[in-house]
């Protein structure tokens, strides 16, 4: 979401660095094009503002603009500046009661119920045990989209037990109560703008539940919108913190830059896809760095040692020793990695992302992906484990099956010999342990 502010603000800070002095005149020409650039990613004004004058305060000094490394001075400056107005720091759910509830509230099509899922998803992640109340009892079907994804994350729904929204929200936390469950997430109904009716039918299941934490889903891409839909929830039923949704839609970045540091709440988590694993802590300063194409490879990391099965990894290793690399080892790893997202997110996290996603030929081909997996699904397990049967009619099998070409399917076995000699070359040199982090990047 942040493709056009990271490209405009790493040129003119690039600009920054490649000179060897610095004027007050050139910081100066730089933030009016910072200014600029924030403008357009829709940010709040008045917080574009406040982060220029920031950023110049603390970048005309003379201890920055005598520096060997002025350019460095200053974009650390920057980066510090954008940290601190989405929060500095990570905010956790303060969830010491048993059981806890959490108040999900928002504006129809914000994703709550969505959230509301993939929150219990990481929530029981972590071990606890939650349970799920569906009080949209205005949306057609809202309760059984909460139970259809309930009942595949093994989470209880507790819905239709009573007439009133907040009378579904006591029943929900009774049954917890009841249940031993240790966090109850309350989906509530929303409307396509704020109205009496909606924040009312809130304040009531508030006052039943009393929630440990109140928290407003927005959605990523309504920009500065979601700053007046933050301040109007807050003021009236007092919010805890924000969970952006749709981070990886077509928005400008604005919300995020803006919701916090006008609103005074944090963001404590962003849906990142549709899919319930798809909820991830927010942390200002990696989200700064990735923004700054600096990067993200920490929650890169944390995302791979959580969805990578380590055990098959080192299984993987081990026959990478003994030259038994398949084909099929070659799809497992390719559906390994598909586990982390799209390669194009996989690529936000890395330095400098926004320069490889600027390159016309940087080989990432989501279509291409696609179409990999495909040619191996249509292989037989025996062919998958001993490719050098696959002759000219299983090629045209193959391609038939998968709805390509034969030349796709050649490419696809040309790129498996050349993966299985990389593979070979780490896995000689690095002997036993833990998949190498390079490893999969050559597969």
């Amino acid at each position: 979401m942040f493709d056009a502010l990271s490209e405009r603000l790493t040129s003119v800070l690039d600009r920054l660095r490649g000179k060897g002095t610095l004027t007050e005149a050139d910081v100066s020409a730089a933030l009016r094009e910072i200014r600029i650039a924030l403008l357009e990613a829709d940010v709040h004004y008045q917080v574009a503002k406040e982060l220029i004058a920031s950023i110049r305060e603390r970048a005309v000094g003379a201890e920055v603009l005598e520096s060997l490394t002025p350019g460095q001075h200053v974009v650390k400056i920057v980066r510090d500046a954008l940290s601190e107005a989405m929060g500095s720091e990570r905010s956790q759910l303060a969830l010491e009661r048993r059981p806890s509830v959490v108040l999900l509230v928002g504006l129809q099509g914000s994703g709550k119920t969505t959230t509301a899922a993939k929150l219990a998803a990481s929530l029981a992640k972590e071990g606890k045990k939650p349970v799920l109340a569906a009080c949209d009892i205005h949306r057609p079907a809202a309760a059984d989209q909460l139970e259809t994804l309930g009942e595949a994350l093994d989470v209880p729904v507790i819905a239709r037990v009573d007439e009133t929204a907040a009378g579904i929200a006591a029943a929900a936390v009774d049954w917890a109560k009841e249940k031993g469950r240790d966090v109850v997430l309350v989906d509530t109904a929303g409307r396509l703008q704020i109205d009496e009716e909606m924040m009312s039918e809130v304040g009531e299941i508030s006052a039943a539940v009393e929630p440990d934490e109140t928290l407003l889903v927005v959605d990523a891409m309504t920009g500065q919108e979601a700053v007046g839909v933050a301040s109007a929830f807050d003021e009236r039923i007092g919010l805890t913190g924000i969970v952006l949704a749709k981070l990886d839609g077509d928005a400008r970045g604005g919300a995020a830059l803006s919701i916090r540091h006008v609103t005074g709440k944090p963001v404590v988590y962003v849906g990142t896809g549709e899919r319930v694993d798809r909820l991830e802590a927010f942390h200002p300063g990696r989200m700064a760095d990735r923004i700054l194409g600096m990067g993200d490879v920490l929650s890169l990391i944390e995302q791979a040692e959580e969805q990578i099965d380590q055990a098959k990894a080192e299984e993987l290793v081990e026959r990478i020793r003994k030259d038994r690399f398949t084909l099929q080892d070659f799809l497992e790893q390719i559906e390994e990695m598909q586990k982390l997202g799209p390669v194009s997110q996989i690529l936000e996290r890395l330095p400098g992302a926004a320069k490889l996603k600027a390159k016309p030929d940087d080989g990432v081909d989501e279509e291409e992906m696609r179409r990999t997996l495909a040619i191996l699904r249509s292989m037989t397990l025996k062919e998958r484990l001993n490719p050098s049967i696959i002759g000219g009619s299983r090629k045209k099998r193959i391609a038939r099956g998968s709805g390509t070409k034969v030349r796709d399917v050649n490419r696809v076995l040309s790129r498996f010999e050349d993966a299985k000699r990389a593979l070979k070359l780490v896995g000689g040199r690095r002997g036993k342990g833990k998949l190498p982090a390079d490893l999969l990047g050559n597969v």
